[in-house]
Formats: C-alpha cells, structure tokens, sequence
C-alpha cells in the first residue's frame, strides 16, 4: 500500500484553456483519496469496469481478458481467457431470486460471445452465431433473458439460446439499450430512438417475438448517451449536444436543452466558431442522475440540468482538458469525472451566495432624483440574473496516477474508488484516514491476541 499526497500539477492543453480551467492546490484537504493501490494484469486498453457485489468487480479491455478482483484488498481472484479479440460489452446476470443456486454470470462480447460464471471462473459457454459486432448488452432481470444490440437486436436465455430477434435495423449498429416499462426497450440507432416491446410465450406457445412499437426521430445528431432516470423518465444525449428528457409511459418529450455550450453569446459568429472548434466540445458522451439533477457530460464540460426547473443550474465549461469519457454522483452532492486526460476530478456541488436586493434609495438626494434607478436599464442585469446559474461546480480534488485516458471508474462506498485506463492499469484509490485506522485497529487487536497490550500496560 503506497500513501501519496495528491496534487494537481497537469499543464493545460492551450493556451486559451489555462485560464480557463479550474485547478486546485497541493492542500486538497476535501479530498479523501490519499492512497492508491496499482493492480497489473491487462496487456491492453482497459475499457471497462462492472460491479459484481459489494467486495468484488471485474475489469476487461482490449487484451480480451476478463479480471475478477478483490475491491477491498485489489487481490486478483480471477482471470478469464476466452476471446481472441478486444472486448465491446460487459454486464453481469444475477440469478433470479426464487432459484436456489446462486450464481451469477458474466456476460462478454466480442467478436466472439462468452458466458461467464463469476464465482468459479468456468467458461459456461461460447455463442459466435452473430451477424454482427455487438455493441451493447442488458439484462432484463424480471423475464430472466438479455438482450444483444449490434445490427439487430436479440433475445437470449440464461443458457444462451437465441429466442428470437428482429430483422436488419442498421449498418451503424445498437449503440445503446434500457429497459422501459411493459415489456419494452429502448435502442439507439444512429440519430433514431427505436421502441420495442418483448412478447413472452402465452399458454399455448412457447415462441417469443420482439415486435418494433415506435421510432423517434427527434434528435438532429447520432445518440451517444442513453440511461434511465426513474421509472417515469428517460434521458438521451446526443452528439451535437442536445438532451431529451422522455416519458417512459408514453414515450413523449418531456423536456429538451440543447444551449450548452454558450459562454459568451454577445460575440460574433466568426468568434462563436472559434470557441467550438472541435466537433467533440458539445457532444454529450455520458450522463448520470440523482432525484433532482441530470449531470451531464458535454464535450470537456460538466453540466447539472435540474428536473423540476427544466434548465442548468450548474455548470464547469472546462472542467478537464479533455473529453470528459465518464461521470458518477456520490453521496453529499458531489460528482466525479474522468477524462481523455488523464485525470479523475472529485466535484462538489453547491448553491451560489444570493444577492441581497439593492435598497431603495432614500433621503436627501432622492428627493432630487440622484438616487433614482433607472427601471429600463436595469432590466437586462434583471433578465441575466434570472437566467444566471443558481449552483456551482466546485473541485475539491484531482487525482493525478494515470499516464493516459481514464476510461471509466466505479465508486465502492466501503472500499474507495477504481479506476481504469489506456494505460493498461487499474487503480485502486482509498481513503487515507480510513485505511489508518483500519491498520491500527488490526495492530491493536494483534496486540491484544498476543498478550503483548497489557505487558506494555
């Protein structure tokens, strides 16, 4: 275990984004992670991070491996070999609680497609019957079957047999999946949302069918970002930067805010240009929520749209040098980002000081109208404040450990945070006071088995 004192000393990509990119001193004493754990076994691109309980997680990349690790002590546990190329997709399979056996499976894909048995390591089985790279996976828990979206969409069983499929959707391919409410789910082709509905076997039959119900052609640009919000509400981000707010009932547009990049709207348009150079600054590549927000990922900037208000309450234009690949939100309103850069930043969110309103002038020099506020241009400073942000972004900590992009992390509330990256590593970072106390509470109950406490006594 390494303990190290984490500073943010990253040079800014350009000039025009030193300024403009937050940064936060040696003293980051909001932070907790001040210790770090190097776990090595990936040859590759480390892509993905999957949760499979609440002292375990799997890793897996480009090499085509499949790494089970210990989240409390970053032991490998396991190493599965099976593809030959790099990994596309990974999501876990639970058994359904009435059964007895409790085992849950992993499911990979690739070129070629793997089940998993997470506890044992056993390959249970290959499927390589696919017309197409599958792009994404989920699984719908409560009809005990997974879906695969590649260019069409399929439906499998626990022992991965094909239960039906549609017909050709895309060249493009599925590049995401939810599941919505009465039996459907939602795939993202291209700039399309398509609407399915699964049909389980009735009395009678045991054929299933997956029937498309609607599409909804909204959105202006490729969807690069699709999650669930509640049971009531969907969200879809796409690359051009426009995110839709859905109905899952109805599947109509609840809300829509599309003005995230718009620092300076006063400039001209040969200035606006400038400012967007890069297709990537607007795109919306990832999106996480909580009961009130929506926290988005826009090009190398963080957005908070808040439900209720339908508008950004807060927002950090430049918040890493990079595309920013991966949010979560933590506990105690913060959020952590991850970028191309290298980084992993922790954000807390607060509420702007309120202005007091200005006192009506009085006295003396009122009576002769040198006090008076003119009413017409105070109207735009009025108008600006009304649409001026109510919160804040504000970085507490920036975790500086690898060389290259940070693909995506997990957050452990026990075990601290994981992170994995271009660089082949995975790290483990941890809460430094934690850790201390933990060591001294071991050396303690060791002194106290071996009698050595109360000799000191």
């Amino acid at each position: 275990m390494l303990r190290w004192l984490i500073g943010g000393s990253r040079e800014p990509q350009g000039l025009a984004e030193k300024s403009a990119l937050q940064t936060i001193g040696e003293e980051q004493t909001q932070n907790p992670y001040t210790e770090l754990l190097v776990l090595k076994a990936h040859h590759d691109i480390v892509r993905f991070l999957v949760r499979l309980d609440d002292c375990r997680f799997a890793s897996a990349g480009d090499d085509g491996l499949v790494v089970v690790w210990n989240a409390q002590t970053g032991e490998k546990l396991l190493e599965l070999n099976g593809h030959t190329q790099k990994i596309t997709a990974i999501i876990t399979f639970p058994s359904l609680e009435v059964c007895e056996e409790k085992n849950q499976l992993i499911l990979t894909a690739s070129a070629d497609r793997t089940l998993w048995n997470c506890d044992t390591g056993r390959q249970v089985q290959k499927v390589s019957c696919f017309q197409s790279t599958v792009k994404c996976l989920t699984v719908l828990q409560r009809l005990d079957v997974w879906l695969s979206g590649g260019n069409d969409l399929c439906v499998w069983n626990r022992k991965l047999d094909l239960l039906c499929k549609t017909s050709h959707l895309s060249d493009t391919g599925i590049s995401a999946l939810i599941e919505i409410p009465k039996n459907c789910v939602v795939a993202a082709v291209g700039k399309e949302l398509i609407i399915f509905r699964l049909v389980a076997p009735i009395e009678g039959s045991l054929e299933w069918d997956i029937l498309e119900v609607k599409r909804l052609l909204d959105h202006q640009d490729n969807i690069l970002s699709l999650a669930n919000i509640n049971d009531l509400s969907f969200v879809t981000g796409s690359h051009v930067g426009e995110l839709i707010i859905w109905d899952t009932l109805d599947w109509t547009m609840q809300a829509c805010e599309h003005n995230f990049w718009d620092p300076f709207p006063q400039l001209d348009t040969q200035q606006e240009i400038k400012l967007c150079q890069k297709p990537n600054d607007i795109s919306i590549h990832h999106l996480t929520w909580d009961e009130e927000n929506v926290f988005v990922a826009v090009g190398r900037g963080l957005y908070v749209y808040n439900l209720q208000m339908k508008r950004v309450i807060a927002c950090q234009k430049t918040a890493h040098d990079s595309r920013v690949l991966h949010i979560a939100k933590l506990p105690n309103r913060q959020l952590i980002s991850c970028s191309e850069d290298g980084s992993v930043r922790i954000w807390e969110l607060r509420e702007k000081q309120q202005i007091a309103a200005e006192p009506v002038p009085t006295g003396f020099f009122n009576m002769w109208g040198f006090g008076r506020v003119n009413k017409q241009a105070s109207q735009p400073v009025k108008k600006q404040q009304e649409n001026a942000t109510s919160c804040l972004l504000e970085l507490i900590g920036d975790l500086i450990g690898h060389s290259s992009s940070v693909e995506m992390f997990l957050y452990f509330e026990d075990h601290g945070l994981v992170t994995c990256s271009a660089d082949h590593l995975i790290i483990l970072w941890k809460n430094g006071d934690r850790e201390s106390g933990l060591r001294s509470l071991k050396l303690f109950q060791k002194l106290e088995e071996n009698g050595d406490l109360y000799l000191a006594a």
